[in-house]
């Protein structure tokens, strides 16, 4: 095992240099937070879970023809990415009335759309991730408008394809936060990629009999089993790792 440079280290994960020119590795913590870090916590093998249904989630959608960051898994806690340019926005697709879009229009939390909604935020902590238009996406030079009009197209073929796939195992896909980057190849040609993660941290995923959550909303709301919940969702995609949580405590990459 090799220990490696540290590129980055955000809330639920950590950026190494990769092996590769145009590689990083990233490394999935167990460290929880919620409302903009004011609420800090840790979730028992929450990394290793993620890092298994991301990669699997990732793989299902580049069968489909959406281009990813995601290269392998190199063990339990790490996967091996491209290094993109990530834009500044984040991107939220919603289903059913939760979260911030409940309290913002005093609507019933549960509630289903008549049809599905994109949102965009500006990436930033400090700021606490202000809502914005494609206005200001475009104004401020942080992607042009052709990148939203692929950003778009993509996100509402990742939406209808993962709300089928966790139908399919009894889950509603409620809403998600996606993140794009920028991959340049040899002659300096850019390409928009999905990047970031897709698991039970930047999904509400919700049982789709009982409405149960399943995701990071119980660790924010603190209704306990947080841990049984993101294996929950492991378990019915078929990916439970076997004897999880227990896994290598630090951040260092199989070679």
């Amino acid at each position: 095992m090799t220990r490696r440079k540290q590129i980055y280290e955000g809330k639920a994960k950590v950026m190494f240099e990769g092996p590769e020119p145009g590689t990083l590795v990233q490394y999935f913590k167990d460290d929880a937070t919620a409302f903009n870090a004011q609420k800090r916590g840790t979730i028992t093998g929450k990394g290793v879970l993620n890092n298994r249904i991301s990669e699997y989630l990732m793989l299902k959608l580049a069968d489909i023809g959406i281009p990813t960051h995601f290269i392998r898994r190199l063990n339990m806690r790490e996967q091996l990415v491209k290094k993109v340019e990530i834009l500044p926005i984040e991107v939220v697709i919603r289903n059913v009335v939760a979260g911030s879009l409940a309290t913002r229009f005093g609507m019933e939390e549960g509630t289903p759309l008549p049809r599905s909604i994109v949102e965009y935020y500006y990436k930033s902590d400090k700021l606490q991730d202000p809502m914005i238009s494609e206005e200001h996406i475009t104004c401020f030079g942080w992607a042009t408008t052709q990148d939203l009009d692929d950003i778009m197209q993509m996100s509402l073929r990742i939406n209808d394809f993962l709300q089928g796939l966790f139908l399919g195992i009894g889950i509603k896909l409620v809403d998600f936060k996606l993140e794009f980057g920028r991959v340049f190849n040899e002659n300096d040609e850019m390409r928009l990629v999905l990047a970031d993660e897709i698991s039970p941290d930047n999904c509400r995923l919700w049982d789709s009999k009982t409405n149960e959550k399943m995701d990071k909303d119980r660790f924010r709301r603190d209704l306990g089993k947080v841990e049984e919940a993101y294996q929950e969702v492991a378990r019915r995609l078929g990916i439970l790792p076997e004897g999880a949580p227990g896994d290598i405590k630090g951040p260092q990459t199989v070679q």
